[in-house]
């Protein structure tokens, strides 16, 4: 049975990393932003030198560090926005109340109309259908209407000096000076989440570098504010994944009754012959398409609940975010936006 969802904003799950504790230095952390509810709190200047050291072995510039690093000073906001997660759980019914509405479905509709040309251009060159890119657009940040405002750089160096997770946010840091002193984005305009994912598609800076595109040819990787390079970027990414042009990620299937609980299981892979042997029918209780290809059975609400054969591409879609609650929605929005 699949395990209740615990939900969280702005989810980092894409982008794994050990979770690290050290005491000392989340004691100091904790003094240091206490002096910044008075304002007038700095990273200390051991702590930024080493920073600068790592970042120019990198070949990153003084005038990138100086810009940058100048008058940085820690967030107390991204401080409480870490501690307060994991909090509270959401069913799978609630999560695609709030993640896919129908408000959500048509405007996504009214967009890929509206960008067509490109999607269909990026989604020949990538193999991934515009319905995807779209419906990854709009779980990720609304059709980039919620992009987060935290200043990236800021936000990734109070979590980077805290010590929780402060390897993973350090390397984090690092690869978003490196963006900057490639001339992607301006350091005013590199706004994201308050755990530094960024832009529309809310690319973490390490995924930005391996995963983004620069589909306008302008020498820039704009995942902000350039619709051909949001799009390029989010079918990159999946085709980079492991995407399978021509597949679908799954479909919506009913069980019979006492159904065996321990087949809802990511690591049960049958064919759909088999699943169709064991009672498995498509959503209208009818039969199963006669394909090679295999498949798992996921139900996020546990097996009173919806549930859904899931195919190779349900699980590229987990390589973007770890959560089932994820993966089902986009496919299921993708579905629900390319409906006639």
């Amino acid at each position: 049975m699949t395990r209740p969802f615990k939900f969280r904003t702005p989810s980092i799950t894409r982008h794994p990393c050990r979770w690290f504790l050290f005491v000392p230095l989340t004691f100091l952390l904790a003094a240091t932003l206490a002096t910044a509810q008075n304002g007038n709190a700095n990273f200390p200047a051991p702590w930024l030198e080493a920073l600068r050291a790592d970042a120019r072995k990198r070949g990153i510039g003084t005038d990138t560090l100086d810009a940058v690093l100048r008058d940085i000073k820690p967030i107390p906001r991204v401080i409480e926005l870490d501690r307060r997660q994991p909090e509270g759980r959401m069913t799978f019914a609630e999560y695609l109340k709030l993640v896919v509405p129908s408000s959500r479905v048509q405007r996504g509709r009214s967009l890929l109309a509206q960008h067509q040309a490109l999607l269909d251009e990026v989604s020949a060159k990538y193999g991934v259908p515009a319905s995807v890119i779209v419906a990854l657009w709009g779980v990720e940040s609304d059709y980039g209407r919620r992009t987060g405002g935290f200043p990236v750089i800021g936000a990734l160096a109070t979590l980077a000096y805290d010590g929780r997770r402060g390897a993973y946010f350090r390397g984090e840091l690092l690869n978003a000076l490196q963006i900057l002193n490639e001339g992607h984005i301006t350091p005013a305009q590199m706004t994201g989440s308050w755990a530094g994912a960024m832009g529309q598609s809310q690319f973490m800076p390490s995924s930005f570098l391996s995963r983004a595109v620069d589909h306008d040819g302008d020498g820039r990787r704009d995942i902000w504010t350039t619709h051909a390079d949001v799009f390029a970027s989010a079918a990159n990414y999946l085709k980079r994944a492991g995407w399978r042009q021509g597949q679908l990620w799954g479909r919506r299937v009913t069980l019979p009754p006492n159904f065996d609980a321990d087949s809802i299981n990511l690591k049960m892979i049958k064919s759909l012959a088999d699943w169709q042997a064991l009672g498995v029918r498509n959503a209208k209780g009818q039969a199963l398409p006669k394909a090679s290809f295999s498949a798992s059975i996921v139900a996020p609400d546990g097996p009173d609940g919806p549930a859904f054969l899931v195919y190779h591409n349900f699980r590229v879609f987990l390589k973007w975010n770890r959560s089932t609650y994820f993966g089902t929605a986009v496919g299921l929005l993708s579905d629900r936006i390319n409906a006639p």
